[in-house]
């Protein structure tokens, strides 16, 4: 089964006037196809189109999660793009209520760039444990991270990875999504489900995980 890699960030704002960011945004789109994965996103304008584009370009596949209710909507109402993408889920949701079906249709996500709605796209993803890849150098709210959590009073976990490469970071979403199958809902708490062997027994144990997460820096 193909992993789901979820693009998430600026759809218009400063960020939008970097044109590296753009580049960026398409090299990741690449990455994603070459990987074999299906690029997610919120079928939006700016850096999650550049992204598909780069995908599409690639030959890989691309779904978007539309707040539209129909075609029509997608295009009128929200002006948003239909020529990268191999499949539009029209949720009729808005666009906060679509940002839980993009995170929850999505194996890891990837922030680029970001405002108020990537930071809301974040805080789901992180609250409900997915893999997270922030593209760093690209301004917005990924830029920011660090300094968000703390001052949530939550920590970095490792499954929260930092990187200016985007080749690179999606190659350690991938290394997080072959190791583990992903964490599960129980009680209304997001908890880790990890199995540990030994020479007699092989048992299943159930905890939260908390550890430093880890950076690296390179030109793409």
């Amino acid at each position: 089964m193909k992993f789901r890699i979820g693009v998430m960030g600026s759809a218009q704002g400063p960020a939008m006037s970097k044109h590296s960011n753009e580049e960026k945004a398409r090299a990741l789109g690449r990455a994603i196809a070459e990987k074999r994965c299906i690029l997610v996103n919120g079928s939006c304008p700016g850096l999650p189109d550049d992204a598909a584009e780069g995908a599409k370009k690639a030959g890989g596949f691309v779904l978007g999660i539309s707040p539209a209710f129909s075609l029509k909507e997608h295009i009128k109402s929200y002006k948003s793009p239909i020529e990268h993408y191999d499949i539009i889920l029209y949720t009729g949701m808005g666009l906060m209520e679509r940002d839980i079906v993009n995170i929850r249709s999505s194996d890891a996500i990837v922030i680029i760039g970001g405002g108020i709605g990537t930071l809301n796209e974040f805080t789901v993803a992180f609250d409900e444990g997915k893999p997270l890849g922030i593209l760093t150098e690209t301004d917005g709210i990924a830029d920011h991270i660090p300094e968000v959590v703390k001052l949530c009073h939550r920590k970095l976990n490792d499954r929260v990875i930092f990187d200016n490469n985007p080749r690179r970071l999606v190659a350690r979403i991938l290394d997080i999504l072959r190791k583990d199958s992903g964490p599960i809902l129980e009680d209304e708490r997001i908890i880790s489900n990890l199995t540990f062997e030994d020479d007699n027994t092989t048992s299943n144990v159930t905890i939260t995980k908390s550890a430093k997460s880890t950076s690296h820096t390179d030109s793409l």
